[in-house]
């Protein structure tokens, strides 16, 4: 007969080894997750840069993301959900209005931009929908969060006047602009909150439903004069593996490692997103965007956050 202390031990080793194991999955998944974002912003440059205009790879991403669940949810056989106009609503917003707005500012800005002005922005974004939409006061780490992206706007911005290099266009209005579509999409998913899938299949489905008629119709298409090739990268890459693939993993990585760690280290895809874009894309990244990218990526990654962490687990 096994003593009662061996079997408490072995009891928890086996409760460690899960927890390790737990824990190795959810950074594999959330490395799967960063690959997948950073490459975004450089896939999609490539293709807003290509023969393809930002409306032909919107489409793209609509019609292969409904291709790909419209079977899955056939055998899945659930479909009551698609009528909540909560689902529709998330589509708008988050699925129209800004897969349209940020591929717009792909299209008329460096790679560079969209750290600052897409990617950055959203903890701004984010904690102003949740103050008007959900109630939820400025936290502590929020204002410092902030007071940060600030500096980083600013020290970019200075730099630029002083050297008579102030380049900033459109495309970065539209990105900040989408930014501020995904901050209300966040609050209206914490205020309405429905499972992972369907909020991911929702928002799939039905923005190939209202996008895809207006944009044969009624936007310009370009999708003659690509290659094979391109549309293929496009519908494959930002139908299923940013609709489909990064969601789950996404989902799956807080699961596993909570929303914080999760988060704060995907704050990292667009500063290596800028990055690779010199050497993948030939764009320049001058010293002025670097000011900025750090600004705004310490903003979102929160360190002093993680000190805390670490310091609480010692004690």
């Amino acid at each position: 007969m096994q003593a009662p202390e061996t079997t408490e031990n072995t009891t928890q080793n086996n409760t460690l080894q899960i927890a390790r194991s737990e824990r190795t999955k959810g950074y594999v998944l959330l490395a799967i997750t960063l690959l997948i974002w950073g490459s975004f912003t450089l896939i999609s440059r490539v293709g807003t840069t290509s023969a393809l205009t930002p409306w032909d790879i919107a489409g793209l991403r609509f019609a292969t993301a409904a291709m790909v669940l419209i079977p899955i949810q056939c055998f899945r056989r659930e479909w009551r959900f698609l009528f909540n106009p909560h689902i529709i609503a998330f589509a708008l917003i988050g699925g129209v209005l800004y897969s349209c707005l940020a591929y717009l500012g792909f299209g008329d800005v460096p790679a560079a931009h969209a750290a600052i002005w897409l990617n950055g922005m959203l903890p701004l974004w984010t904690a102003l929908s949740a103050w008007v939409m959900l109630g939820e006061t400025f936290t502590r780490d929020t204002w410092l969060s902030l007071c940060l992206i600030g500096l980083g706007i600013g020290a970019m911005v200075g730099m630029m006047a002083m050297q008579n290099s102030f380049h900033l266009g459109i495309g970065d209005l539209y990105f900040f602009l989408a930014a501020g579509c995904w901050g209300v999409y966040s609050a209206l998913l914490k205020r309405w909150p429905v499972p992972p899938w369907q909020a991911m299949a929702g928002v799939a489905l039905w923005s190939a439903v209202i996008y895809l008629p207006v944009y044969w119709f009624l936007l310009p298409r370009h999708l003659e004069q690509a290659s094979f090739n391109q549309i293929a990268l496009q519908g494959i890459f930002q139908g299923i593996f940013v609709v489909i693939i990064a969601m789950l993993t996404y989902i799956g990585a807080i699961k596993r490692l909570g929303a914080f760690r999760s988060g704060s280290l995907l704050a990292l895809a667009p500063l290596l997103a800028a990055v690779a874009a010199v050497p993948l894309l030939h764009e320049p990244l001058t010293m002025a965007l670097l000011m900025g990218i750090l600004g705004v990526s310490l903003g979102a990654l929160q360190p002093w956050r993680w000190g805390r962490k670490i310091s609480s687990k010692t004690l």
